[in-house]
């Protein structure tokens, strides 16, 4: 596929296999303590190890593909605009586009709304009270949007040296905002107590909420594709009452074989329902931060 060609409705299939695939890596009872309760619930992670591979599958899933100016978003993605605001540089544009145009499913209400809650949610800005930088001895109220605060937090877990100096930057930016000017190193000093604070504390809080919004796009998903799945999938010639073979009636559309691949794979994840149950997060783990 060379980013060329690619129709609506190939781009479509590409778009909620990876979407559905990256929320399985993240949304499943290997990441946190099985509940088969709907809720209210909290959600809590097998272990600390655990709960940082959750903030580094998120920090991709909220990460422009092919976010280099110079680089081709692959498999025929559209780029975001220039101007685009902080939700459409992540994975979130990408659904948006299903939602304008759907193509494979039904009425797209429901997964429009769950990604613009979601949206919402990021791009909100919080107070985080009295941060402690020891390392540089500052203790300060921080104002943050949710998106950054978790962006620089992925960043961290994944890469820590290998993006230090973008964190520094917007770390910079956050402690000028609230009074107080640092220099690169100081800042540089004061990342692990950054990550400390907010990965520790404040992303614990938030990530049972943002289990429930990924949960709630993978079930909207679901629901999109069901009148494409009805229509597609049959029993083969080969099937039998003890073998049920089956397959399924693939666009004439899609003819590209990663496409074709990604839109059997996708229909696959229909057949089988989502891994979680659809379940809500207590409203007192949603009232902070």
């Amino acid at each position: 596929m060379n980013g060329h060609c690619t129709n609506e409705v190939e781009r479509e299939s590409i778009i909620l296999n990876s979407a559905w695939k990256m929320i399985d890596g993240m949304v499943n009872w290997t990441m946190f303590v099985k509940n088969e309760h709907a809720g209210p619930i909290n959600l809590l992670f097998e272990t600390p190890q655990h709960a940082r591979l959750f903030i580094v599958l998120l920090r991709d899933f909220l990460s422009q593909v092919g976010s280099s100016e110079s680089e081709r978003a692959p498999l025929g993605l559209i780029r975001p605009p220039d101007d685009a605001c902080p939700s459409d540089r992540t994975f979130i544009f990408h659904l948006r586009q299903v939602c304008k145009n759907p193509q494979l499913g039904g009425n797209p209400t429901s997964l429009h709304e769950q990604i613009e809650a979601f949206a919402l949610w990021l791009e909100g800005e919080f107070v985080a009270p009295n941060v402690n930088f020891g390392a540089i001895d500052i203790d300060t109220d921080l104002h943050i949007k949710r998106h950054r605060y978790i962006s620089m937090c992925g960043d961290i877990a994944k890469h820590h040296l290998a993006r230090l100096s973008a964190n520094v930057k917007h770390l910079r930016k956050l402690l000028k905002s609230a009074g107080h000017e640092v220099d690169k190193q100081k800042a540089s000093l004061a990342i692990d107590d950054f990550f400390n604070w907010f990965f520790g504390d404040i992303f614990m809080y938030h990530s049972g909420q943002i289990a429930e919004f990924l949960n709630n796009i993978r079930w909207a998903i679901f629901e999109y594709l069901q009148l494409e799945y009805r229509r597609s999938w049959h029993l083969t010639e080969n099937a039998t009452q003890d073998f049920k073979a089956y397959s399924y009636h693939i666009p004439d559309e899609v003819t590209d074989p990663i496409a074709r691949a990604m839109y059997w794979e996708v229909m696959n994840r229909v057949r089988k329902k989502p891994w979680v149950h659809r379940f809500v997060i207590c409203d007192s783990l949603k009232k902070c931060y």
